[in-house]
C-alpha cells in the first residue's frame, strides 16, 4: 500500500505540531485503518522511537487533564489519538527560543475525525473530554520521570485557553494546585530543546 493513501499530514498554528488524518478502508464488515507507519513519519521528518504508551479514560464530559510537561532531559514527544468519544487536545509552546513561546493551540480528536496529533518536545499538554466516556491513547518517546514532571494551571489567565466547555470542569487536586504561567516564567523560564 502506498504511504500516500493511508495518512495525510498538516502542520498546525505552532511550528512542529502536526495533525495526522487516518484513511479508512470500509466494507460491509466494518473498516481497516492503519494508525502508524514508520515510513510515513520518516518522510515528514517526525519519526521517533516510541518507548511507552498510555491510555486514559474520562467518564464525564468536562474532565480536564493538564497542563503537563517534563523538563529536560525527560521532555516528551507525544502522538495522541482519541479512540472513543471526543476530546480537546491543548498544547502550549514552552520552547525557550521559539517565536511562539507562551502561545497555545488546540485540536478536537475523535474516532469520527480519524485524526491524531503529533506534539514535539518542549510543549505543555492537556486534554478536555467533550463527551462522556472518552478514551485517549498516547505514544511517548521518553520515560516518565516524577522528579522532572511539572504542571501549569489549566485556567491560567495569562494563557486564557478556551477549553470548549461551559459546565464546571472536573479537575484533579494535583492540577488544581499547579503553578501559574508567571511562576513558570520566574522559575523555569522555558524548556531548552
Amino acid at each position: 500500500m502506498s504511504i500516500n493513501n493511508i495518512m495525510t499530514i498538516k502542520e498546525l498554528n505552532l511550528s512542529g505540531v502536526f495533525e495526522i488524518r487516518l484513511e479508512t478502508k470500509e466494507d460491509h464488515r466494518g473498516f481497516f485503518m492503519r494508525t502508524y507507519q514508520e515510513e510515513f513519519f520518516k518522510k515528514h521528518g517526525i519519526n521517533k522511537e516510541w518507548i511507552q504508551e498510555y491510555q486514559n479514560f474520562s467518564a464525564k464530559k468536562g474532565t480536564i487533564r493538564g497542563l503537563h510537561f517534563q523538563l529536560e532531559p525527560y521532555s516528551e514527544t507525544k502522538l495522541v489519538r482519541a479512540i472513543q468519544g471526543e476530546t480537546l487536545d491543548v498544547f502550549v509552546d514552552l520552547r525557550k527560543n521559539s517565536p511562539n513561546f507562551g502561545k497555545w493551540g488546540s485540536l478536537i480528536l475523535s474516532p469520527k475525525n480519524n485524526n491524531m496529533i503529533y506534539i514535539p518536545r518542549g510543549f505543555a499538554h492537556g486534554l478536555c473530554s467533550l463527551s462522556d466516556n472518552t478514551m485517549v491513547i498516547c505514544k511517548l518517546d521518553n520515560i516518565y520521570s516524577p522528579k522532572s514532571e511539572c504542571q501549569i494551571k489549566w485556567d491560567d489567565p495569562d494563557l486564557n485557553i478556551d477549553w470548549h466547555i461551559t459546565e464546571q470542569p472536573i479537575i484533579s487536586q494535583k492540577d488544581s494546585n499547579a503553578k501559574s504561567f508567571k511562576e513558570f516564567l520566574n522559575t523555569i523560564k522555558g524548556i531548552q530543546i
